[in-house]
Order: structure tokens, then C-alpha cells, then sequence
């Protein structure tokens, strides 16, 4: 499957361009005759599952509630208005995987993943908008879209979901399986299931400053060296003993604005933060893992491709992985970038491996994060 047939034979370059955090776009038939990856048995088990994200949203008589996963008891089938949403399908299947890398035009660093979501007639999770921006592909069923560019998001106040208080239609849609609709981050949308129906949402990574911010801040304190020790020899008698004196507060402002940071300790934040894997991913480690010389012999024959759950990034010198740093020498990094982005190596590619490097991959394959070729 080619990228340009997922946009509606549209280059990625001219959707960059003309679409993305810009306006909307229906992409009618955009995988023409799509089936669903899952049944909605095969959903169903996964929501169950300990490791899942997932959410059950019913509307009942006019009540919205929202209840976290697993998933273990659901509605009937035949009972309108109630949604189950299942975040990260592409960390457990190969399929669904294999989908969400057809939007690797969009750099690795801002795709989330993808989440199916699963509706009887009437089924939705409200009118709302996201803070990042979102492919909504029809898997199965039809699904009625409702968007709007307002500039009004406030929102019903006492939800367990965030949904708009004003929403006003200025749009709308009806998709079928294979259509698929893309919005940019804010744009105000309503989908209603007409009858049964699956849609996967493939989203995109867009954290607060904030959380940047305080994600930083403590990945910079292992780093701060400050010597030295507050010491006050002058001290005078203190006529106000609670007073906070001003040569203590100078003394203590000199000292912190010694901190600083440099472009490539932001860069190597960013890419432990970005590659770092969500608290519910868990990797299946072998039960009996081959020895190093086995392991190479292997890969060099069979090729080694990154787990479904591995996130790989690199910048410069710096190799990123599953949170995880290091720098490598400029032969082992041009190995290493190609595996970042293939997300695999043929067995010939590994012929000029490192040592280093070769202890790396064993390392990354007894924890689960790389598997060897078929």
C-alpha cells in the first residue's frame, strides 16, 4: 500500500502543504474495499486484556458515563448508543501495525498510534474537538460525521468526557469502509454510528509546553553541577529573624542562573521523551533467549526487524530507544539510523556491525525489543 493512494493519489508533500493543521480533507475511498483488521470478537479481547488501554462510553436515557478498561463486561450488541474505544491496537497486532506505518510521512517523533473504535447504532462519544491532529478511517459500518471550524470549544461543565457546549454543525459527512476524513488539531467534530461500525483514529503526538516543560526540568536535573555550598561570613545581627534577607536571595540567584542548557541537551530530552514507551507497554521477552554468537549467526542469515512496541529515534550522533540513549561511531550510526527507519536489516547489513553494536542488538533482542527475520 502506497502512501499516495492513502491520501487519494494526493502527495504528501501537497498535503503537508495545503492541509495539515490547516483544513479538513475527505479522502472518499482512500483504501478502496477495506475490511476490518479485528472482529469485534477479536476487540472485544484485546479491551479485555490487562495491557490495553480501552474505554466504554454508553449514553444512555440522556446520561453520558465513561468507564476506564479492561473491558471485561459490555453492553448487548443490540443495544443502541454505546462506544468502546481501544487505544494503541498497533502495539499488539501485525496488521494493524503494518497501517499505521503507512502514515510514516508524518516523522516518527509526532505519530501516536492507533485506536479502533467500536459503536452500536447511534453510538459516539459526543461533539469535541482534539488537541492534535487525526485520520478517521471507516473500518466497517457506516459512520455520520459532524464538523464545525467554530471558535467556541467551551465545554458541558460535570462531563466525564469533554464535550462542547455549543456545537454547530457547518459540515457533514457520511463515511463508508475505506473512506477516511483528516482534521487538524481544534477542529470541533460529532460521529455517529448509523448502525454498527468500527473506525480507527490514527493520531498524532502533541504535548503541552507545560508537560515539555516539566519533563525537561527533570531529565536536566541529573545533569545540573553546582559546587559549593551557601555561606554567609558578613552576616549581620537580623533585626526581623523571618525575613528572608536580600544578600541571601542575590547570593542564591547568582548561583541559579549559573544553569544552562544547549541545543543538544534538548535534543537528547526530546528523544528519550519521544521513544520512551507508554506506562501500560510491556515487552515479551524470550523464554530462551539465543547465546551472543547464536544471535548474530542468526541475523546476519535472517535479518532483525524492531518489535511492534519499539520506539526508535535518533538525531546526530545520539541513538534514541524505548526511552534509552547512547551515541555510536559514525558506521555503526549509519546502521543504526536505517534500522530506526525501516524499522529492520537485512542479514548482509549487520556483516559490518560493531562489536558494541552486536552486544547492543543481542541486548535489545533478550528484552524483547528486536526480533529476528524470517
Amino acid at each position: 500500500m502506497k502512501t499516495h493512494s492513502i491520501l487519494g493519489g494526493m502527495t504528501p508533500q501537497k498535503f503537508l502543504r495545503d492541509y495539515w493543521h490547516k483544513k479538513p480533507l475527505l479522502i472518499r475511498q482512500a483504501i478502496p474495499g477495506f475490511q476490518p483488521i479485528l472482529s469485534r470478537d477479536d476487540l472485544c479481547a484485546l479491551a479485555a486484556k490487562d495491557d490495553v488501554e480501552s474505554r466504554l462510553i454508553t449514553h444512555f436515557k440522556g446520561k453520558w458515563q465513561m468507564q476506564s478498561g479492561p473491558a471485561q463486561a459490555l453492553p448487548s450488541f443490540d443495544q443502541k448508543g454505546w462506544t468502546m474505544l481501544v487505544q494503541g491496537v498497533n502495539l499488539h497486532d501485525d496488521a494493524a501495525d503494518a497501517l499505521l506505518q503507512q502514515f510514516r510521512f508524518i516523522p516518527d517523533a509526532r505519530l501516536d498510534d492507533l485506536m479502533i473504535s467500536y459503536a452500536t447504532d447511534g453510538g459516539g462519544v459526543g461533539p469535541h474537538f482534539d488537541s492534535y491532529d487525526v485520520f478517521l478511517l471507516q473500518a466497517h459500518g457506516r459512520r455520520r460525521w459532524s464538523i464545525s471550524a467554530q471558535q467556541d470549544l467551551s465545554l458541558q461543565e460535570g462531563m466525564p468526557l469533554k464535550i462542547l457546549k455549543n456545537f454547530q454543525t457547518e459540515e457533514e459527512y457520511v463515511l463508508e469502509p475505506g473512506d477516511m476524513l483528516y482534521l487538524p488539531p481544534h477542529y470541533a467534530h460529532d460521529g455517529i454510528a448509523e448502525g454498527e461500525c468500527m473506525t480507527y483514529s490514527i493520531g498524532f503526538r502533541a504535548p503541552s509546553y507545560q508537560e515539555l516543560g516539566e519533563a525537561f526540568l527533570q531529565f536536566m536535573a541529573d545533569t545540573i553541577d553546582l559546587p559549593g555550598r551557601y555561606a554567609d561570613p558578613e552576616l549581620a545581627v537580623s533585626r526581623r529573624p523571618a525575613e528572608i534577607g536580600n544578600a541571601m536571595l542575590e547570593q542564591v540567584a547568582f548561583e541559579l542562573d549559573k544553569v544552562r542548557f544547549t541545543s543538544e541537551d534538548v535534543a537528547v530530552f526530546l528523544g528519550e521523551y519521544l521513544s520512551e514507551p507508554k506506562p501500560n507497554v510491556f515487552f515479551d521477552r524470550s523464554a530462551r533467549p539465543l547465546n551472543l554468537t547464536r544471535f548474530i549467526a542468526s541475523a546476519q542469515k535472517r535479518g532483525i526487524k524492531l518489535s511492534r512496541k519499539t520506539r526508535m529515534l535518533y538525531k546526530g550522533k545520539h541513538i534514541f530507544i524505548n526511552g534509552e540513549s547512547f551515541t555510536a561511531n559514525a558506521s555503526d550510526r549509519k546502521l543504526l539510523a536505517a534500522l530506526a527507519d525501516d524499522r529492520g536489516l537485512e542479514g548482509a547489513q549487520l556483516t559490518t556491525a560493531s562489536e558494541d553494536m552486536k552486544e547492543a542488538l543481542h541486548l535489545w533482542y533478550t528484552d524483547g525489543w528486536l526480533v529476528l527475520g524470517r
